[in-house]
């Protein structure tokens, strides 16, 4: 069941929140998104680069813009986009990873806007932001389609969003389920419910009727003998879509 006039699944902000001390252990059960976050970390700044005219050369190409992490677990994605510049919002529904993201940035001597909140209160309280992330996120939410129209309201006029998901496919079913979960013990068994995994159609039709421009999908492979994942044109189970005011 959702929480009241927002998105959040409570089953899935229980799960996460249990393992909130784990976010940073390279080795623990967040260990594919370590491996992940190169990958997405140059994709972010590659599209905000050429969105913005910014030269990604410079120590900070981004000063002067914000950035919303929204489902920002333990801060990932929100401590590198802050040393490139950006002002970044980070947010997720559990209290917990709050608290581990916060404890972690104020070791690194990162100043990052850490709030236990939803998209929804964020609208309500006219925040906008010039580039806002939705990664890994909406597949574990009660309403993609709301959450999806929501985090979009929350760009600037000529601002982005980049959001990253699962592909349903029965490839994703066999690699980012069976194989992932049970298989390789790579997640917890249980961290991802295949019948949410979202196609890029999906995404395409909650967004009609709303002022927005869909790029993608944008295909994110796994390579297994560099270990690595690579942006590709394989988009069957992860992939990510760039979001813009039409």
């Amino acid at each position: 069941m959702a929480l009241a006039n927002s998105s959040i699944d409570p089953e899935d902000v229980a799960r996460f929140s249990a393992l909130a001390d784990r976010w940073w252990d390279a080795t623990g059960p967040f260990a594919p998104l370590h491996r992940f976050n190169p990958v997405r970390l140059g994709f972010i700044r590659d599209r905000a680069a050429a969105h913005f005219g910014r030269d990604i050369r410079s120590s900070r190409p981004f000063d002067g813009l914000r950035l919303l992490d929204i489902g920002c677990g333990g801060g990932l994605l929100s401590e590198p986009m802050t040393r490139l510049g950006f002002e970044v919002t980070g947010v997720d529904a559990s209290q917990q990873n709050i608290q581990a993201a916060s404890a972690h940035a104020e070791a690194q001597g990162l100043r990052i806007d850490y709030r236990a909140s939803t998209a929804e209160a964020l609208l309500e309280q006219a925040h906008r932001f010039d580039v806002v992330l939705n990664m890994e996120v909406i597949e574990h939410v009660a309403d993609p389609r709301g959450f999806l129209i929501n985090t979009a309201r929350l760009m600037k006029p000529g601002g982005m969003m980049i959001v990253a998901t699962l592909n349903r496919t029965l490839k994703s079913l066999a690699l980012a389920k069976v194989g992932a979960e049970y298989v390789l013990r790579w997640v917890p068994a249980g961290t991802h419910d295949w019948s949410k995994f979202l196609t890029p159609d999906e995404i395409r039709q909650f967004a009609e009727g709303e002022p927005l421009h869909i790029e993608g999908p944008f295909g994110v492979e796994y390579e297994p003998l560099k270990g690595v994942w690579r942006e590709g044109r394989d988009a069957s189970v992860n992939y990510m879509m760039v979001v813009t005011p039409a």
